[in-house]
């Protein structure tokens, strides 16, 4: 298929529109939709079409607590590496929609999966990973398109989040994600809104 302006203006939308969100609103996603964005993901790229990634979508309340848990012991962690007047600002940051998110999905990474027997792995195995996160980008952009927002929560304990859903050990938390109807529309990245970081150019040189 070759493609055309159309599809290059649709997909600048999608790149300009998906925003890493914090604030959602409760509103259930379709189970219809929730099946479009497996497909999505589906068609990511992966090494030697290993497909490493494995979703699980946490539905259990007491589990969703404590991941809540987690983050705000994890989140305190991480605002102690900073001065009193750094961390006034980082204290302000929403960095989470983890409460208000109707669906939460925690995807992990099999470290050692048949498929693909191994190519192109064997000199860099973290290929595995970032197959993961080519699909986990995947989602998003899908969801973007319809109209969901995602928002990628970092802030947590990764092996305490693998324990309390006691996944296999070679599985490899490599993103829990918030995913929902974003409660309001904004092109600029939060903490850009914030003055916590600008969005800056891409590195790209010649050599």
């Amino acid at each position: 298929m070759k493609l055309n302006q159309t599809h290059r203006d649709a997909l600048q939308d999608v790149l300009q529109w998906r925003r890493d969100v914090r604030h959602f609103r409760p509103d259930p996603v379709a189970p219809e939709v929730l099946a479009r964005l497996r497909g999505a993901m589906d068609m990511a790229p992966s090494v030697g079409n290993a497909r490493p990634w494995r979703v699980l979508q946490v539905t259990s309340p007491e589990i969703r607590n404590a991941v809540i848990g987690n983050f705000k012991a994890a989140n305190e962690t991480a605002g102690a590496i900073y001065d009193d007047e750094k961390r006034a600002d980082y204290n302000r940051l929403k960095l989470a929609g983890l409460q208000e998110a109707p669906v939460h999905l925690a995807i992990f990474t099999e470290q050692s999966p048949d498929e693909g027997h191994g190519l192109g792995r064997q000199s860099m195995p973290e290929m595995l990973s970032y197959s993961t996160v080519c699909a986990i980008h995947t989602l998003w952009l899908a969801a973007r398109a319809e109209n969901l927002g995602v928002g990628w929560v970092s802030i947590l304990d990764p092996v305490v989040v693998a324990r309390r859903l006691n996944v296999p050990e070679n599985w490899q938390l490599t993103g829990y994600l918030c995913l929902g109807t974003p409660a309001f529309d904004d092109d600029t990245p939060l903490l850009h809104q914030n003055d916590w970081q600008e969005n800056t150019a891409t590195c790209w040189t010649e050599v």
